[in-house]
């Protein structure tokens, strides 16, 4: 989407692509009256960029002694790539617990591997023996 607001008279506006003018799958409004001799326009370009093309938005208008060309840029801001950068870290951070904490608990439940039981046998003379088994 390019957007163009507070001219006046209306503008030409074009697409380029690789600094070639696009002249399919362009749409753009009418130009819109703001009310105080001022104009809006709205620009759609429907493409799918290939990587490494430079897709730019030029507007021509007579206050201008030479076009204005505004390129649109595919990257993330760094604060986004922070932000994804975060997120992902939590995420796998998260994923390695809740595999912990399941271990965890699965080993708990069926015992938690090796132990010692301690058996006792009584005697009919009265004498009690007892002893350790690894189980």
């Amino acid at each position: 989407v390019c957007f163009v607001n507070n001219f006046f008279p209306p503008p030409v506006q074009t697409w380029l692509r690789n600094g070639q003018e696009v002249t399919s799958n362009m749409t753009a409004s009418e130009e819109l009256d703001n009310g105080d001799w001022h104009y809006q326009i709205h620009s759609y370009l429907e493409y799918t960029p290939t990587p490494g093309e430079k897709i730019s938005c030029m507007v021509e208008h007579a206050s201008f002694t030479e076009p204005k060309i505004l390129h649109w840029d595919m990257s993330l801001p760094e604060s986004e790539r922070n932000n994804i950068a975060i997120g992902a870290s939590g995420l796998v951070l998260g994923v390695v617990f809740a595999a912990a904490g399941l271990y965890y608990n699965r080993r708990k439940a069926t015992g938690g591997g090796e132990y010692t039981m301690l058996y006792c046998q009584i005697h009919r003379i009265g004498a009690v023996m007892c002893y350790r088994k690894m189980v």
